[in-house]
């Protein structure tokens, strides 16, 4: 198990958990700020959690209500 780890590029994968998790919270943080989305919210909540990096591009292309 631990020599798995040992052989991952790390150096390539870090950039793109960097990425979500930035994306992530910003979007979980507009969800919270504006609960008027298109469908309900908690929907998105899980949507952005789970649906890892193409759950909060989802959220901004999709779910967000424009004001």
């Amino acid at each position: 198990m631990m020599s798995e780890l040992a052989n991952i590029p790390w150096k390539l994968i870090m950039p793109l958990i960097v990425l979500q998790l930035i994306l992530m919270v910003i979007a979980l943080v507009d969800v919270f700020r504006h609960k008027k989305t298109n469908g309900p919210y908690v929907m998105w909540i899980f949507i952005i959690i789970f649906v890892n990096l193409v759950g909060p591009i989802l959220y901004f292309v999709l779910g967000r209500r424009q004001a």
